[in-house]
């Protein structure tokens, strides 16, 4: 009986540290969203995010706390040939990513737990494809997995923003597929708030899928990059990037699917 009772306090102590964790963990959130940015990093944001030095006060504030909470949350860890991980690192892939948190619906990518980064494309296992073929070893910038891991490359990471209006980014396209995977499903509808919501986000973004498929097609100059066409999951995660980076464009050409994103991240990329 004694062993029954001892196990039984055991449990209960345990519980109570977890929430106890919990507890101290939300706390310590709060304090890092409401913390300001610390001048040296953001001198390295000025310096490797072109973007960020258009971005009004007041976001560049918030975006500060989440920076904060990433840095401190995440694991980062070198791979490949990269020597050692480095504040700048960290804080460059941070900043980046953490643009899509704004709306505060996401929290911190609260699923990931580890950054991995490697100094250049890197070489991943491309899986199979529909007909059971081993597709081989691809060269890549970046992978999101369901798991808790975002793999990039840090020349791409570093030099990726310094052409601001040419779409490409694979730290926004990376952490796109986060959110889109919070769900559990990599598909292209991120986790929302109602059915309505879905049916709408469903309506808008197919019928853009659609029409950036039509002008593939007939070889006509795009806004959305090409791989955009590869699934719905690609075309959220590159719709993403050109939302930031050629955000006129995208507004004129796709007018719903801006509108939608401009929704989905609190955010309007065009008054910047």
């Amino acid at each position: 009986m004694f062993l029954v009772y001892l196990v039984l306090a055991l449990c209960a102590a345990v519980a109570v540290w977890v929430m106890v964790r919990r507890v101290l963990f939300r706390r310590r959130r709060r304090q890092l969203l409401a913390m300001p940015l610390r001048d040296a990093w953001e001198e390295i944001l000025m310096r490797n995010f072109g973007l960020y030095a258009k971005l009004p006060e007041e976001v560049r504030r918030k975006l500060g706390g989440y920076v904060n909470a990433f840095v401190e949350e995440k694991n980062f860890e070198a791979c490949g040939d990269l020597e050692e991980m480095t504040e700048e690192m960290m804080v460059t892939v941070a900043g980046q990513a953490c643009l899509l948190l704004l709306s505060d619906r996401f929290g911190v990518f609260d699923r990931l737990s580890t950054v991995l980064l490697y100094p250049d494309v890197f070489s991943a296992d491309s899986g199979v494809d529909r007909d059971g073929f081993d597709r081989g070893v691809e060269n890549r910038l970046g992978e999101s997995w369901g798991t808790g891991s975002v793999v990039l490359s840090w020349y791409h990471v570093l030099h990726g923003p310094e052409v601001e209006e040419d779409g490409h980014n694979v730290v926004l396209h990376e952490f796109a597929h986060q959110l889109d995977q919070l769900d559990g499903a990599a598909d292209g509808a991120p986790e929302l708030g109602s059915q309505a919501e879905y049916r709408d986000w469903a309506k808008v973004f197919g019928a853009a899928y659609e029409r950036h498929a039509q002008r593939m097609e007939r070889g006509r100059r795009l806004v959305i990059d090409d791989y955009g066409g590869t699934n719905p999951a690609e075309f959220f995660a590159v719709a993403t990037e050109s939302f930031f980076e050629r955000s006129r464009k995208l507004r004129e050409r796709y007018p719903k699917l801006y509108d939608k994103l401009k929704t989905f991240y609190a955010l309007d990329p065009v008054a910047w």
